[in-house]
């Protein structure tokens, strides 16, 4: 980065250079003009002695001054400079001083925001393949046992437990690289989505689910958006109780998917944990704890929320909050 440095400060000094000597230049265009004219120990050669002693004093005083202003903006530059090159070896933490409020100073902020965004991002992929690696262990392992079983006696029961295993690994491998790639904010492909004919295909497929509510339409990705209303009944079917209720409203240019159910719901200390990536409120081995966690990626990548909010006499209660202009 010292290049850089006299690059800035040579350029100074030879502007500086060139304007004194055109200065001169011209200077003395104008001493031979009065020599001529037979005064040239008068008092126009005196002022022109005068000025150009007064130009390079100038200059002097120019190219001291600028040193130490350039140097700090170089000095912040080669900070700037070795975080970069601590987070390209692989020191995820490294960060930057934002001194000042100018260019160099948004290059830093932008730097620091880049630097938080990829550590995060790397450590949810680590988080992700770690339990992941788990939670493929035990389909895998029933598998394993169940080829073994059905080799010596093919029973059809042994088969279709086979077949459910398979589809559980399937289903669990689907949603490990559906939070994958939503970690990586992907583009979406918006267009205008009815969510109450989106919710009303969904709810056909379950049964005890009742469906209510207004029309609203928003801007998203509607294969997204199915996924977030098809994971809210899912997990009603497995953790909570018969009758599923979904609602759809909009309030204050929100729209509201409310999914409730007749469970006994998530404990308070248990609802933003609820969803976190592989977390089971309560220890329930049913699912391998992926879906409200896509639930919730999938709002906050459509600019909403997605939380626990307990009804009266239904503390089994799931809010969506998307926009809705």
């Amino acid at each position: 980065m010292s290049r850089l440095y006299l690059r800035f400060y040579f350029a100074l000094l030879g502007s500086l250079a060139v304007f004194a000597i055109a200065t001169a230049a011209i200077w003395h265009r104008v001493d031979m003009i009065v020599a001529q004219g037979g005064r040239l120990f008068g008092h126009p050669i005196v002022a022109l002695h005068a000025f150009l002693l007064t130009l390079t004093a100038l200059a002097l005083a120019v190219a001291v001054g600028a040193l130490p202003i350039i140097r700090r903006l170089t000095q912040r530059l080669e900070r700037l400079q070795a975080g970069v090159e601590s987070l390209g070896a692989g020191d995820l933490s490294a960060r930057v001083a934002v001194e000042g409020n100018d260019e160099v100073a948004q290059l830093a902020t932008s730097f620091n925001r880049a630097a938080g965004r990829i550590e995060a991002l790397v450590g949810a992929h680590k988080a992700l393949l770690a339990n992941a690696s788990h939670e493929l262990r035990t389909p895998l392992s029933r598998l394993r046992l169940g080829l073994e079983l059905y080799e010596q006696r093919q029973d059809p029961k042994l088969k279709a437990e086979l077949a459910g295993d398979i589809a559980e690994l399937d289903l669990l491998i689907d949603e490990i690289l559906l939070a994958s790639r939503l970690d990586a904010a992907p583009a979406l492909h918006t267009e205008a989505v009815d969510l109450l004919g989106l919710a009303a295909e969904e709810c056909a497929h379950y049964e005890d689910c009742t469906l209510g509510g207004d029309p609203v339409t928003i801007q998203g990705d509607p294969r997204l958006l199915r996924r977030l209303i098809r994971n809210l009944l899912d997990n009603a079917r497995r953790h909570g109780a018969p009758p599923v209720t979904v609602s759809l409203a909009r309030q204050d240019g929100q729209a509201i998917v409310e999914v409730a159910d007749a469970g006994a719901g998530i404990p308070a200390g248990d609802h933003d944990r609820a969803f976190t990536p592989f977390h089971r409120v309560g220890g329930d081995s049913k699912g391998a704890g992926l879906g409200l966690a896509l639930v919730r990626q999938i709002a906050r990548l459509h600019g909403g929320d997605a939380t626990v909010a307990p009804r009266t006499g239904q503390p089994s209660c799931f809010r969506v909050s998307l926009p809705a202009p």
